[in-house]
């Protein structure tokens, strides 16, 4: 077994060219660092010292294995370090969220993240609820934050928020008045989130319990897609109220009402529970403090 006193021993023989020296500088025996690099040697098969040489000559290869206990050694330094108080080492976050977060409080998010933990270094990753959920399941992220329905028994799940939604269509598509039922609704196209998007395979789910066979249906995995296209007026889709309430003010959207109304979707941060991380589950609910979907780009 290799151990920091025996790479401390061959590190002040280094330094000072003697193992006098280095028992002088460790406040030791000679024969006790003899000792610690004979264990050293003997733990990694090689002698570490030139013995034709005189003096306490390294190996190119015992060099070799300074550099690398040296690292081991300012290891140790920052450890102590952090117990007396030193600077808090670099965290990293490998942060993975889908586009309507990205588009209204992530940067409110990073703000509070870098206010809280000043070294921390965030990867941020927009993508597809179910490619997400995988990437978490395989350890490639630390968190995530997307619809709930994607279950696993090894992922801690924190409520943050529900979402509400409406039918939304260009004005003038919709010719009929008063409110829509659902079979008045299938006679339109409809643009929904694919199977992939937590949104959408959420609605999938309420729709057929609703007993809504979709007649013409347009598929996007992409949010900012699904709403420029019923902008253009290509179909009706489900949006996020709020958040996109402005381009109804604009004249760009419409309201479609309907009975019954859409359900609110709810979003969970979630992390490996069977990894667990405080630093992890603090960002969980530091994420729980900060989300609003309500307005875009929050900071």
């Amino acid at each position: 077994m290799i151990t920091l006193k025996q790479i401390e021993a061959l590190h002040w023989i280094a330094e000072l060219g003697s193992f006098e020296r280095a028992a002088a500088q460790l406040n030791t025996t000679q024969s006790t660092v003899s000792k610690r690099i004979q264990q050293l040697e003997a733990a990694m098969g090689k002698p570490l010292f030139d013995r034709s040489q005189r003096g306490a000559q390294l190996t190119e290869w015992s060099e070799q294995i300074l550099v690398v206990g040296r690292e081991m050694l300012a290891l140790q330094h920052r450890m102590l370090e952090l117990k007396n108080g030193g600077p808090i080492p670099a965290r990293r976050l490998r942060l993975g969220v889908t586009e309507l977060s990205a588009l209204t409080w992530l940067p409110r998010l990073v703000t509070a993240l870098r206010q809280t933990y000043a070294a921390v270094t965030i990867e941020p990753e927009v993508d597809l609820s179910r490619n997400l959920h995988e990437r978490l399941s395989e350890g490639s992220l630390d968190l995530i934050v997307i619809p709930e329905g994607l279950s696993d028994p090894d992922i801690a799940s924190v409520r943050l928020t529900e979402v509400a939604n409406a039918w939304m269509a260009r004005p003038g598509l919709v010719t009929l008045s008063g409110s829509l039922s659902m079979h008045d609704l299938a006679n339109y196209p409809v643009l929904t989130e694919g199977r992939r998007s937590g949104s959408g395979l959420f609605f999938e789910k309420w729709l057929k319990s609703e007993g809504m066979m979709l007649q013409r249906t347009l598929y996007t995995d992409s949010l900012v897609a699904l709403v420029g296209l019923t902008v253009a007026g290509l179909g009706i889709s489900y949006l996020p109220r709020q958040c996109f309430e402005p381009l109804v003010t604009e004249g760009k959207l419409t309201i479609i009402q309907t009975t019954p109304a859409l359900p609110p979707v709810p979003y969970a941060a979630m992390y490996r529970s069977d990894r667990p991380s405080a630093f992890v589950s603090a960002v969980a609910m530091l994420a729980f403090e900060v989300c609003d979907f309500s307005r875009q780009l929050q900071s």
